[in-house]
């Protein structure tokens, strides 16, 4: 049986989040694994300010467009498929800094991480710069 792209990369997502169960470090893992895909500038597909535009986790990969946002929904649902994580808050947050010259679509964790603010490394959320303005807020479930 010939396997398609998109079957290789979802079959890939399933390895890469089952090798979390015994990380040391899951959430730098998760950086590091959504920090190596290569970005659009935009997906037109997608209106960040209006979640129910948003394609679930597998409709992310069989498009294989992937922008800041579509990976920020990707760690925050890779985070959620993670079954120590599977009870977490795990928020998608868009944000701009005070001069509203840069938008950030960061993911929150318990409210104490933050990842896809600076792509390869996680943060501490009391890190994060305060005169951000949330421009929007999501809580994430854990997909089906």
């Amino acid at each position: 049986m010939q396997y398609t792209e998109v079957e290789v990369q979802l079959d890939d997502w399933v390895k890469f989040r089952n090798s979390l169960a015994d990380s040391a470090n899951p959430l730098e893992e998760i950086a590091d694994y959504w920090n190596g895909f290569r970005l659009i500038q935009f997906n037109h597909n997608i209106d960040p300010y209006y979640p129910a535009s948003w394609p679930n986790p597998w409709q992310i990969i069989a498009e294989g467009q992937y922008d800041d946002l579509t990976v920020a929904i990707m760690i925050g649902y890779t985070i959620k498929l993670v079954d120590r994580y599977r009870d977490s808050k795990v928020e998608v947050r868009i944000q701009v800094d005070q001069d509203r010259t840069k938008v950030y679509n960061l993911v929150y964790v318990d409210d104490q991480y933050v990842l896809n603010y600076d792509r390869s490394k996680v943060i501490k959320a009391q890190d994060i710069d305060d005169s951000f303005f949330i421009e929007n807020l999501v809580e994430l479930a854990r997909p089906r």
